[in-house]
């Protein structure tokens, strides 16, 4: 359960400086935020994160109006401070090597090599804190004969044949590669940045020395085809679309019922001999061409229409409660806000308002709890995603400066 900020925190003491945008970066960001890391996130002035514009849909005030600030960047940029500062001025880059100096993470997302000609790369801040951990988030990676292409999730879950196993069979109604639903690879290379910082973070407290880290959407888009692409390396065989049925389990997929649908998730022979005497049909269970999850398979053709024939003569809460205490996998097709209907899920208090002070008639802003459960040090709410520069003035600040040279920096347009 994530806690107010008195409590302590995994990542208290540790500053990371977010020169991230849009998701993966920010995404990582947020979640080292989360585990107590003070995370400064430099945006550019009157600009800020591209996500900010992303809309509709968009906040809403206190009257319940729609605001100008969309929702996207809520998702990925919790517990952080903004500060604004145009890192293409001498005097921008001057304040980020000044804050680059303290911090002991740095987190980017810019081309391979766009950070060079601000003298902002790992190589020029290295020599200026050879602490720090650098990590860099590209779409290819800082080699290879793609490494200067941008990179975007809806790319990425093409190149890597993710879309290719996405889907309805093209013989079927609707069939065609389809993206998942959300930025599934931009968010798994924030996570998987955020265990490597957390890595190069024990790393250093042995070695005294940061390092550099190069995380790529490509990799992590091959990375989590998991069993898909291990059936395709040791077999030469590429998977196909085929729906929500899986290729290694049967029955696993969605079934029509009386009222809509249901999920039947049957890992096992077990589950699969309970199923078929709650639904009064325990000579399935029996039937040679069903005796293994292998067989269920190959005879899936024969299997599942046999299953939906009795599936639909339930409504979907009638199955539920018929299986819930056999322990057979079986739940509700929610959508969102069914899902935030769910006991489990208000229980689990997964939805978490923050107040926001920030002066822009967003009073405060709702998003979901950090699934990090440590029991010691649990991940911390400290803040609601920030206004546009919010904190500009309080971090320049700490960082030592006084209230006539913020002035200054401010009518120059540095911040």
């Amino acid at each position: 359960m994530s806690t107010t900020a008195a409590a302590p925190a995994a990542l208290d003491g540790i500053k990371v400086l977010d020169l991230s945008r849009v998701l993966a970066g920010p995404w990582c960001t947020q979640i080292l935020a989360d585990l107590g890391a003070d995370v400064v996130k430099i945006e550019r002035p009157g600009v800020g994160d591209d996500t900010r514009h992303w809309g509709p849909p968009f906040l809403k005030d206190a009257d319940g109006r729609d605001t100008d600030q969309a929702t996207y960047f809520t998702a990925c940029n919790r517990n952080k401070r903004s500060v604004t500062v145009d890192m293409a001025s001498p005097d921008g880059q001057a304040l980020l090597k000044k804050m680059a100096a303290d911090a002991d993470i740095l987190v980017e997302n810019f081309k391979t090599g766009g950070l060079a000609q601000y003298g902002l790369d790992y190589a020029s801040l290295r020599e200026i804190n050879p602490r720090l951990i650098y990590c860099s988030v590209t779409g290819f990676g800082h080699d290879g004969p793609h490494a200067q292409r941008a990179g975007y999730d809806l790319m990425i879950q093409a190149t890597s044949g993710m879309m290719s196993i996405t889907g309805r069979p093209d013989s079927e109604p609707g069939g065609g590669p389809l993206r998942v639903g959300v930025a599934l690879t931009d968010l798994f290379t924030g996570v998987y940045a955020s265990s490597a910082i957390l890595a190069a973070l024990h790393v250093r407290s042995q070695s005294g020395v940061g390092q550099h880290i190069d995380m790529a959407l490509l990799d992590v888009g091959m990375a989590i085809l998991a069993n898909q692409a291990s059936a395709f390396l040791n077999t030469g065989v590429a998977p196909q679309r085929q729906g929500n049925t899986h290729p290694s389990l049967a029955p696993y997929q969605d079934f029509a019922t009386q009222d809509g649908s249901m999920l039947l998730a049957i890992g096992n022979n077990g589950q699969f001999e309970r199923f078929c005497e709650a639904a009064g049909h325990a000579d399935w269970a029996k039937d040679a061409r069903f005796a293994t999850n292998t067989l269920r398979v190959k005879h899936r053709g024969v299997l599942i229409p046999m299953m939906e024939e009795v599936t639909r003569t339930r409504t979907t809460a009638e199955w539920i409660a018929l299986l819930e205490d056999k322990a057979v996998p079986c739940g509700p097709i929610n959508d969102i806000g069914q899902a935030f209907q769910d006991d489990q899920v208000k229980a689990r208090g997964l939805a978490v308002t923050l107040p926001r002070e920030a002066g822009d008639g967003i009073a405060a802003i709702t998003g979901v709890a950090s699934p990090l459960r440590l029991s010691a040090t649990p991940p911390v709410l400290r803040r609601a995603p920030p206004a546009l520069g919010q904190h500009t003035d309080e971090v320049l600040a700490e960082a030592g400066f006084d209230a006539a040279q913020i002035a200054a920096l401010r009518e120059r347009g540095v911040i």
